[in-house]
């Protein structure tokens, strides 16, 4: 029995679909729109997460471009000192969208 992404009816033929992860605390904002143009060169991005802590005001830049490009952003308090949570938040969501969704592959944005 195969998987279906009921998200994927609209793909073509042969197009890859990709699910695309940011690490907003890691990653400025600068980089959007070079980032969906390379990913733009290997498929569809059908999954576009972004996650941070975003009632920290480091992240300001990050709000305005998510709308821009469809990016669902993703609240992650930092729990603990000195941990990751925002990367632990994506590793979840990664084997989440593995096994729960049809996929031809994932696009991880981080610095």
């Amino acid at each position: 029995m195969s998987k279906r992404n009921d998200n994927d009816s609209s793909q073509a033929p042969g197009q890859a679909s990709l699910a695309v992860l940011i690490d907003a605390d890691n990653a400025p904002a600068k980089i959007i729109d070079g980032l969906f143009e390379e990913i733009a060169k290997y498929g569809t991005a059908s999954v576009k997460r972004i996650y941070g802590d975003w009632t920290k005001p480091n992240l300001g830049g990050w709000k305005d471009v998510l709308l821009k490009h469809s990016v669902q952003p993703v609240q992650q308090f930092a729990y603990t000192k000195g941990k990751n949570a925002t990367d632990s938040s994506m590793i979840i969501d990664a084997m989440d969208l593995l096994y729960t969704k049809q996929l031809s592959g994932f696009c991880l944005g981080s610095l």
